[in-house]
């Protein structure tokens, strides 16, 4: 499983669409709206590099209201979600 994060300039008329847009490709889990310099975070999770390759450079560049993009490859998952919802399997509480 590769995980990215991409970070994201758009038209700001139109961020919302966008971050709709984004959300209905496959791959792609989450998009927040965000403060800053960028204005959403993309979290996709795909299963190879090709994949990611394809998600980036082939689907999301046809979403023309990105203006710029900054992608970075998670190499590992620090979570305390992941790991509750690991270890709640099964229990009844």
């Amino acid at each position: 499983m590769v995980t990215a994060i991409i970070l994201l300039n758009v038209v700001r008329e139109h961020i919302n669409e966008t971050a709709q847009e984004l959300s209905d490709l496959e791959g792609m889990t989450e998009v927040f709206s965000v403060s800053g310099r960028y204005d959403l975070v993309a979290v996709a999770r795909v299963n190879s590099n090709e994949d990611l390759a394809e998600l980036v450079t082939g689907k999301m560049l046809k979403v023309r209201t990105i203006t710029g993009s900054e992608t970075m490859l998670a190499f590992r998952t620090y979570s305390r979600h992941d790991l509750e919802g690991m270890f709640s399997v099964g229990f009844e509480g």
